[in-house]
């Protein structure tokens, strides 16, 4: 299963920055909270961070 992590940064991206904003199961949901809430300005920058749930690298 894939998980998108929302988090709301500077406009330099810098992991530092993060602001942990909330976890969606897809990367449309995670794009228009961040649009409701207004996170995109001149002074800051949204992170999508796509994460797999449940995957074992010695299971494959």
């Amino acid at each position: 299963m894939t998980l998108f992590i929302l988090y709301q940064t500077d406009i330099w991206k810098s992991k530092t920055s993060r602001v942990f904003f909330g976890v969606f199961d897809c990367r449309t949901k995670a794009t228009d909270c961040a649009k409701y809430h207004g996170l995109v300005t001149n002074i800051s920058a949204v992170v999508i961070e796509e994460v797999i749930l449940n995957l074992c690298e010695e299971c494959q």
